[in-house]
């Protein structure tokens, strides 16, 4: 099947005049020859390209969208704030009204920052914890997404050198023994520790911590004065509302936080103990549009609505049948379907087949209006339904059937 995508490749077109690529950052790796590549509405758990075509998202938005898109008690809240004033020369006291929320809602807080992209959070962390410790190593895991600073990113990427890393100490996910030999070596240049609460790296199968990983982490940290830095952007409040550390039972010193804190609206934050509090006053980082007041009254309303409605318990749901169901229709076809991580953002991959089979799998399910990608996690949301993830096994099934046929 092929989707009429005339206007959007006419666009696309376009744009590649004016941008680098015509659809860059993470977004240009999502873009196929007969795929979408802009939107013109979105609602609940849909979007409408610009060619009219409707898709059931399984990608929200790359994780920020948590309660559907133009969730109206969301957009209330922001606008609200907009109609008052947005970026002004001083803060609103919305950001005190979040802070606060943060605080009581996030077990370790004691204090936040904002800022805007997940990156802001991970590197105002790492400044922290230098800060903090008079030391300058970052421990992290081999793979390990933080961001597009150039310490984030691989040594082979464009734009970077080597010298981006040379502070940086990479160990194998779930290696007590690679984390130790680090901690031997380097123990007294080590800064902080790094990690999200589970590996799920975009090119191959999440995995959670083994028993007592998170524990010997904790101990060995605490014995050399390294500081424990969760990333909890892509996962924050879909595996628990206090902090996605606490289903893996360990406490971390600072936790970054992002995209599902506003339904997206732009707003990161980074939440710590208080003993960093001076340390996090020390340091200087800022933006332009680090104060906007609308996206934090829009990330009060999500928190507070993701409390109220026990999204965790939607979202568990609906990850588990969908996981069920998903493996249940693909052995039907003699095919097995793994679906790894945790239930809100599952990452699919077919067992004993090239990756091209899996590439077909995913368009043809995008030809009958299921947005998917071949190489990343997915999401789920408080916005989808079971009726959706029958949709969703459905189209599977049918795409599954048009390639082995």
């Amino acid at each position: 099947m092929k989707l009429k995508q005339n206007s959007s490749n006419k666009l696309f077109t376009r744009a590649q005049e004016l941008i680098p690529g015509g659809i860059f950052g993470h977004y240009k790796f999502a873009v196929r020859e007969e795929g979408p590549k802009f939107f013109s509405k979105a609602r609940d758990a849909y979007f409408w390209d610009i060619d009219g075509n409707k898709y059931l998202d399984l990608i929200c938005g790359w994780g920020p969208m948590i309660l559907g898109y133009n969730n109206p008690i969301i957009d209330k809240a922001a606008q609200t704030q907009y109609d008052l004033g947005n970026t002004v020369s001083i803060a609103s006291p919305v950001m005190l009204e979040l802070a606060e929320t943060l605080v009581d809602m996030i077990d370790i807080a004691e204090w936040t920052l904002f800022g805007k992209n997940g990156g802001d959070s991970t590197q105002l962390a790492v400044m922290v914890a230098r800060e903090e410790t008079s030391k300058s190593k970052i421990l992290k895991i081999k793979d390990g997404y933080h961001g597009a600073n150039g310490w984030m990113q691989n040594k082979e990427n464009p734009g970077i050198i080597d010298s981006d890393s040379d502070e940086v100490i990479s160990v194998s996910w779930n290696s007590i023994e690679e984390f130790d030999e680090a901690i031997s070596n380097f123990s007294n240049e080590i800064a902080c520790f790094i990690s999200s609460p589970y590996d799920h790296p975009t090119s191959r199968d999440s995995s959670l911590p083994s028993s007592g990983y998170w524990q010997h982490i904790q101990n060995k940290c605490n014995e050399k004065n390294i500081v424990i830095i969760v990333d909890d952007v892509r996962t924050g409040f879909r595996i628990n509302l206090k902090g996605s550390h606490n289903a893996f039972n360990f406490s971390p010193d600072l936790v970054c936080l992002g995209k599902a804190m506003a339904n997206g609206y732009p707003i990161s934050a980074l939440v710590g103990k208080d003993s960093l509090k001076e340390a996090a006053n020390r340091v200087y980082f800022s933006g332009t549009q680090f104060y906007n007041s609308a996206p934090m009254a829009a990330s009060k309303a999500t928190l507070e609505e993701l409390q109220r409605v026990n999204a965790i318990e939607i979202m568990n749901n609906l990850g588990n049948k969908l996981k069920i169901d998903l493996e249940s229709t693909a052995k039907d076809f003699g095919v097995e379907m793994k679906v790894t991580g945790v239930p809100a953002m599952p990452y699919f991959r077919i067992e004993n087949k090239e990756k091209d089979f899996h590439t077909k799998w995913t368009d043809e399910c995008l030809s009958r209006g299921l947005y998917l990608t071949s190489y990343h996690n997915h999401f789920l949301s408080t916005a989808h339904t079971e009726s959706d993830i029958t949709q969703i096994v459905s189209i599977a099934s049918e795409a599954l059937d048009s390639i082995l046929k």
